[in-house]
């Protein structure tokens, strides 16, 4: 398709700011969680040069999703108070510093970032979808891109995209909803189909192309390809119950209204973001240059680095695992990561 626009970048907020909390635990700073997820925010927006930045969350009080399916997410623990109160802050202090964000009422930070990423396909943008959650594999198409945070923070993130993810998952992104719904999804308090690994689930895909096709194709077609103990399990009615359950409840919304692309653009103003980051004790300094339209900052060969605070351990580089090689990270006080 035609592509007349930019990049966007959307962040789950939810997600990024629950792993930057449990990074931080310990830390003496009075809002680490936030300070975290702003500090995804600088170094992704510093490597991806994004022209538009977009941060969903979950709403909290509402799920259209718990009112259809009262066990979704029901086993999960009570979130510690500090975290709650951090959560309860991000979208207002995000605003303040000038980024777009949306709490879709009974929806979802996945649904917001379906949703943006549909707009901004259909707007003739690029789109990078930021989170730790693998569900947003199913909206990688030729304009979509998943920027994934996994354990060891965003130095170990990869970028994946329609032609990377078959790789990874022995499946393509219009198949991954049906892989999921197959292999179940314990932090969601899915249970997948009996016998149905990630291998299993990605060598029926690979046969049929969905599940329903196998579903249609029969137990002895689908003993040829998963074997007795799999094709037997696909053909009990509970195992199309457990697949129609989990793919409802797996897609993701892509028509809730969001901010255009348009409307969301850098740069941001630069005394405004450091302003509403301070009134919460945070500060980021020239790290926030790719948001604020500057210039990568010059860090001389043979100056002294800063003395780093008791907590800066929190956001420390490791070397990054996935596409985005061939760049360096500007900002001061941190090794290179690529």
């Amino acid at each position: 398709m035609l592509r007349t626009g930019g990049l966007l970048l959307v962040l789950d907020g939810n997600s990024l700011l629950h792993r930057a909390y449990h990074a931080s635990d310990g830390s003496l700073e009075p809002s680490p969680a936030l300070r975290g997820l702003f500090g995804y925010l600088a170094r992704a927006a510093a490597h991806l040069r994004p022209d538009a930045v977009l941060v969903g969350f979950d709403c909290p009080r509402d799920s259209a999703r718990r009112t259809d399916h009262p066990d979704y997410k029901a086993h999960r623990p009570a979130k510690p108070a500090e975290l709650t109160r951090q959560l309860a802050l991000a979208p207002d202090l995000l605003r303040a510093a000038g980024i777009g964000t949306v709490v879709p009422p009974a929806y979802e930070a996945d649904d917001v970032l379906a949703s943006s990423a549909a707009l901004a396909r259909r707007s003739g943008w690029r789109s990078v979808l930021m989170t730790s959650d693998r569900d947003a594999f199913a909206l990688i198409d030729d304009c979509t891109s998943v920027l994934r945070v996994r354990n060891g923070g965003f130095d170990r993130s990869m970028l994946i995209d329609h032609e990377s993810l078959p790789s990874l998952y022995g499946v393509r992104p219009e198949q991954y909803t049906d892989f999921a719904a197959l292999r179940g999804d314990p932090s969601d308090n899915l249970p997948g189909v009996r016998r149905f690994g990630a291998r299993t689930a990605a060598r029926l895909l690979a046969a049929f192309g969905t599940v329903d096709a196998a579903f249609e194709a029969g137990a002895e077609a689908v003993r040829d390809v998963v074997g007795d103990l799999a094709a037997a399990a696909l053909a009990e009615p509970a195992a199309r119950t457990t697949v129609e359950r989990n793919r409802s409840l797996m897609r993701m919304r892509r028509d809730l209204p969001v901010p255009s692309p348009d409307s969301a653009r850098l740069p941001l103003d630069y005394l405004v973001i450091r302003r509403a980051l301070r009134e919460h004790g945070i500060n980021l300094g020239p790290s926030l240059w790719a948001l604020t339209g500057g210039d990568a900052p010059i860090i001389p060969a043979q100056a002294e680095p800063e003395p780093e605070p008791a907590w800066a351990a929190v956001l420390q580089p490791r070397v990054l695992r996935g596409g985005m090689s061939g760049r360096r990270d500007p900002t001061p006080g941190q090794t290179a990561l690529f």
